[in-house]
């Protein structure tokens, strides 16, 4: 057993101890099966949230009306819930009923794919009601029970199916594929916020070139912000390995180039992305075409700045564009690398030329940048109050 278990076993030791029953569930028993790193390992209890919370000294309740305690343990934390049942999905993403249950073949029933629906005992044991191991060993996407239901119940398992075909390289089975086509505007009714996570998940997969076409094929797309009417930009999504690229700026600013965006910051809106990242994606984008138009030069490289081209340098490897020389190299081989390096500062200038404050005062500063890139000057305060006034640079 991985080690992320054999320190999650104290959980269960002391649920077994009082009477209750206590499983690992769900992804980190799928991604154990994998032999891919486990990630936060999830428990399933017949123990009510009250009982949870107090067998154990430090809890966050962060949804025991729907069964999940949060129970903190030696620094790490383990996300603990009752056996439960649920109905009665009024907005197709969370159940309006819960029923606490004593059987984890009911409450292994209720999720939404036969990989994730699959339990361990403390010893390492594995249940499997609905045929899990046999999907992950044959690398099939399938649904516990009928996939029309399940994607009523929840409209983004639609986006979570692809999702993981993307991160595990699977398949989904024809009657997921059928049921996703016959279900995909549901995905209208689902949190936009939601939906960007499942996509940048999607995009960071290894198996993303095959996951793409599954949004196209099962219409899904139609109901994505923005790639309504996509379908030939969509197309070109597949001939580029996403998984190459680093933090979310990278693949919007290649989604935006890719879909060709006239208005990059309205379509990045409509994600409900950070201001942080949208401006990023906007400044990359607008480096990227200038890049591919012209080449790099020093002025650019300075304007651009280390993170902005290591990003571009990173999306021009996955567009296949060769470069000779790495950017980012000649980029700290510059003698400066942004406006405060320069050794003058505007009271300088308003002292050499007796003028009262303008825009006078950012041309003269972009001056003396341009200057000092193309070795016209040095960055040394004498030398350029010499360079600007004996050469009348105004």
């Amino acid at each position: 057993m991985d080690e992320p278990f054999v320190k999650a076993k104290a959980i269960l030791n002391i649920l077994h101890k009082n009477g209750y029953q206590a499983y690992f569930v769900g992804g980190s028993v799928r991604d154990f099966l994998l032999q891919r790193p486990i990630g936060d390992i999830d428990i399933a209890t017949s123990a009510r949230p009250k009982q949870i919370i107090d067998l154990f000294p430090k809890t966050i309740d962060v949804g025991a009306v729907h069964g999940t305690v949060i129970v903190l343990h030696k620094d790490d934390q383990y996300e603990v819930t009752t056996f439960r049942t649920e109905e009665g999905y009024d907005d197709y993403r969370r159940p309006s009923h819960v029923e606490f249950v004593t059987s984890l073949h009911e409450d292994l029933k209720r999720r939404d794919f036969t990989m994730n629906a699959i339990a361990m005992t403390i010893d390492g044991d594995i249940i499997d009601p609905f045929g899990g191991r046999k999907a992950i060993k044959e690398k099939w996407i399938q649904t516990v029970g009928d996939p029309n239901e399940r994607f009523f119940e929840d409209a983004l398992r639609m986006m979570r199916a692809v999702r993981f075909s993307s991160q595990l390289s699977f398949l989904l089975c024809k009657e997921t594929v059928s049921a996703i086509k016959d279900n995909a505007s549901l995905l209208k009714k689902i949190s936009v916020e939601r939906i960007t996570i499942e996509f940048e998940k999607l995009l960071s997969g290894p198996g993303c070139q095959d996951a793409i076409p599954i949004l196209v094929n099962t219409n899904l797309y139609q109901y994505i912000p923005g790639l309504a009417d996509e379908t030939h930009h969509l197309g070109r999504f597949s001939l580029y390995k996403w998984s190459q690229l680093q933090g979310r700026a990278e693949y919007w600013t290649l989604i935006c180039y890719l879909l060709n965006k006239h208005d990059i910051k309205a379509f990045l809106r409509q994600w409900k992305l950070p201001n942080k990242i949208i401006e990023q994606a906007l400044k990359n984008v607008a480096c990227l075409k200038k890049v591919l138009q012209s080449g790099w030069n020093q002025r650019l490289l300075y304007d651009c700045g280390a993170e902005c081209i290591q990003q571009i340098e990173r999306i021009l490897n996955v567009l296949g564009v060769s470069q000779e020389v790495s950017p980012y190299q000649e980029f700290c081989k510059l003698p400066i690398k942004q406006r405060s390096d320069l050794l003058i500062t505007g009271a300088d200038l308003l002292l050499w030329y007796n003028q009262k404050p303008g825009k006078w005062i950012a041309d003269l500063y972009q001056t003396v940048e341009n200057g000092i890139l193309e070795n016209k000057v040095e960055n040394n305060k004498e030398k350029i109050k010499e360079w600007l006034l004996s050469c009348n640079q105004k």
